[in-house]
């Protein structure tokens, strides 16, 4: 057995639990044990079918495992974890034309996306009396057409989440990211995900499971210059100083962005 430094421990936790791992609840102080068997090695996934929303076309270095699925969606691509049966991450380009057309009356019809399999994916029961919010991860307020409106309300494009967070503080970083993205000079790619441990329970009769942290990526296509949010999923959270790309890195272990040039 290969003893790890507790820093690198706590990086393959956060990398195994992006994917979908269980994982035993952890303080930033103290790093748990894990089985190292469960360790995978990381891989790029494809998104051939929609490539346009990652920067230089390369989407994020994901651990594989199975049950690991690409959604395109109209203005947004989503990588779906059959385990927590949310979404792994999803990825947008926004930029000024897209945000100015983001005008689009709110739709509400929440659906699963039939394009995963059942056993899958999370259902509208599994929400119903849970206590949790349907959480936009690319949210409503970024879709320039009717379709796209009508797309973001796809499940696989939702995690449980605690209500006055989602109408808080993470409605506020939405709001601040559209309004970079309507003043940079080119296309801001986002990408927005969960974060789970063993704390997070799971809801419903499917099991969706909870996420204790998200995470919204901001990177500037033009400026490379890129900066994360991260948010614990509770009540009381507000929007605090954003951490730098390199930190988020840290505390997922994922490499967001492959070969994009960065500012540091």
């Amino acid at each position: 057995m290969i003893f790890r430094p507790r820093s690198t421990r706590l990086v393959t936790v956060l990398a195994l639990s992006l994917a979908g791992f269980s994982l035993p609840h952890f303080s930033w102080a103290r790093s748990p044990q894990f089985d190292s068997t469960a360790l995978l090695t990381p891989q790029p996934t494809s998104f051939a079918q929609c490539p346009q929303f990652f920067a230089s076309g390369i989407p994020p270095v994901i651990t594989s495992r199975p049950q690991l699925r690409e959604l395109c969606y109209e203005a947004f691509a989503v990588l779906h974890s059959g385990t927590t049966k949310t979404p792994v991450y999803v990825a947008q380009r926004l930029n000024r034309r897209s945000v100015e057309d983001a005008d689009e009356k709110r739709a509400k019809r929440f659906f699963a996306d039939a394009r995963l399999p059942s056993a899958e994916r999370a259902e509208l029961e599994d929400y119903k009396h849970s206590g949790y919010s349907r959480g936009h991860m690319a949210p409503a307020g970024d879709m320039p057409t009717p379709t796209a409106m009508a797309q973001s309300f796809s499940l696989a494009n939702m995690v449980p989440q605690n209500a006055q967070h989602n109408g808080g503080a993470w409605n506020k970083i939405e709001q601040d990211t559209r309004h970079y993205a309507r003043r940079a000079q080119g296309d801001v790619f986002v990408i927005t995900g969960p974060v789970f441990t063993d704390a997070g329970p799971r809801i419903g009769g499917g099991g969706v499971k909870v996420p204790t942290y998200l995470y919204k990526l901001v990177y500037d296509a033009t400026t490379q210059k890129a900066w994360a949010h991260w948010q614990e999923n509770q009540e009381g959270e507000i929007v605090s100083r954003p951490i730098s790309y390199q930190e988020l890195v840290k505390r997922t272990g994922v490499d967001f962005l492959p070969k994009a040039g960065l500012q540091h």
